[in-house]
């Protein structure tokens, strides 16, 4: 039985000891550090620091700003106000006046700022250990400067830093975490080996990730290879054509983003070429898929002669003109339906104010304003807001997509949000919000070998990993099982 009496003695006892450690240099760098905590001033820096890292790191700290955000708005929002508590009485001795912070006017219990710095470091943990690592011992010493200032009673701070853990790790039930773990692939290929790259060409996208890369490890380890820079806004197709005509490689590599390596990768099957790929763009997410995150691991793949066989996604699109037939590869994905419509929005508003904010502000744009498609799922009439169609298989399947566990086995993983349900764009942001997406009418999810759309309507855009490749009416998705040879490591094979 909680026995309050007890609790109150061992908060008191607490406290006091606290107030009652001798001067040190510490006091002011505790007493620093808890105003900067406030209003979340100091983990929205970190997260500035992460986003500017990039990669792993910059996920695991916008993880942690939406922990921080729930944490603050359960601590501060709801419990101070149900729960209220005076504050600790004033320190008067002269050791301790060199900690004091201004005394807050809200209640005590519990500690807001002790919340959010648990919501931050456990939120970025869930994502990157390693940044955590660091983020850690911040969060510990925000914390216990809340009792060491004397704004707050210890049970304060243990039960906000307890809310705030607990808001970070429900995130969970709504945005998963993602596995880093490359995917299965399929079996052993042949494919020649390079030591010094002779007979690879590299093909350079400029205008992905930072675009100011030298290649200068690439080089290194592979002289003999070829790597030419693609020109900006030229025709890809022709221009890889060109390419190989001339060097007449026995290996393809590409460094680029998606939008690059499916390009190349298509380049690679039409002339039966094995692919190295290269990590260059923003998100690279077929590069960490495919076991290809760090340049080193392509590289001794490439000298050692290490290959896999992976499926890839075709589609077929008609109806529109000048796209009567045309088939489209993608690595990743493709949609129909809003994400098209806000990728060209992003294009249109990515020279004036950047990719992630024009981003943003077109994903919003296009949510507000999107109008249901009237399609036929292999002659299923539908009415649906966005049709999502990913080569291999992608988890979870009762949330948003995060990881893709697997690039074999010859299957497409098809999710669409249904907008023939009544209250359906209402029901979908709630499920989203509460993590109930899978018990969601408005949500469907499937496996498939293959899928064919129908528009019932004018022709609509159909975007492949995140680029807008054609409009159309008629849509033929397929696995192309063991499509492509990639250059892989052996042990990143299962």
């Amino acid at each position: 039985m909680f026995d309050s009496a007890r609790w109150i003695r061992a908060d008191r006892v607490l406290f006091e000891r606290s107030g009652a450690l001798r001067p040190s240099p510490a006091d002011p760098g505790l007493r620093i550090l808890s105003r900067l905590a406030d209003h979340s001033v100091l983990w929205m820096g970190c997260a500035a620091v992460g986003i500017a890292v990039g990669g792993t790191p910059r996920r695991a700290v916008v993880r942690g700003l939406l922990s921080v955000a729930g944490a603050s708005a359960l601590a501060n929002g709801v419990l101070k106000p149900l729960l209220p508590r005076r504050r600790p009485p004033a320190r008067v001795e002269p050791q301790f006046r060199r900690r004091t912070v201004p005394m807050p006017t809200s209640s005590s219990f519990p500690s807001g700022h002790a919340a959010s710095a648990a919501a931050f470091a456990t939120g970025v943990a869930l994502e990157s250990p390693a940044t955590a690592a660091v983020v850690a011992p911040l969060a510990a010493a925000v914390a216990y400067s809340r009792v060491h200032t004397g704004v707050h009673w210890p049970s304060d701070v243990l039960v906000g830093a307890a809310v705030g853990t607990a808001i970070a790790l429900g995130t969970r039930r709504w945005w998963a975490v993602r596995d880093d773990e490359p995917a299965v692939a399929g079996p052993a290929a042949a494919a020649p080996a390079a030591p010094t790259g002779r007979g690879l060409l590299v093909v350079v996208n400029p205008g992905s990730g930072n675009g100011d890369s030298d290649h200068g490890e690439l080089r290194a380890a592979l002289p003999d290879a070829r790597i030419v820079t693609l020109p900006e806004g030229g025709d890809l197709a022709a221009e890889l054509d060109r390419l190989l005509t001339e060097h007449a490689p026995v290996a393809l590599g590409v460094d680029g983003g998606d939008g690059t390596v499916v390009a190349v990768a298509g380049a690679a099957v039409a002339a039966d070429l094995p692919l190295a790929v290269f990590p260059g763009g923003t998100l690279n997410h077929f590069a960490r898929d495919a076991g290809a995150a760090e340049p080193g691991d392509t590289i001794r793949a490439v000298a050692g002669g290490h290959a896999v066989r992976i499926d890839l996604g075709r589609v077929t699109v008609a109806g529109a003109a000048g796209s009567g037939g045309a088939e489209h590869t993608f690595v990743n994905t493709a949609s129909l339906g809003g994400y098209p419509d806000s990728v060209r929005l992003r294009e249109r508003w990515e020279p004036r104010i950047g990719k992630w904010p024009a981003a943003a502000a077109a994903m919003a744009r296009v949510l507000a304003t999107a109008s249901p498609l009237t399609v036929r799922l292999d002659g299923t009439p539908r009415a649906v807001w966005l049709l999502f169609v990913g080569n291999g298989r992608y988890t979870p399947t009762d949330r948003i997509p995060m990881s893709r566990p697997a690039l074999t086995g010859g299957t497409l993983d098809v999710r669409y949000l249904r907008a023939d349900r009544r209250w359906s764009r209402l029901r979908l942001l709630t499920a989203v919000a509460t993590g109930s997406l899978d018990r969601s009418p408005t949500y469907v999810q499937q496996n498939v070998a293959a899928l064919a759309v129908r528009i019932d309507g004018p022709p609509v855009a159909l975007a492949t990993d995140g680029e807008v490749v054609a409009d159309g009416t008629a849509f033929d998705f397929r696995s192309a099982p063991a499509a492509l040879t990639l250059y892989r490591l052996p042990d990143q094979v299962s």
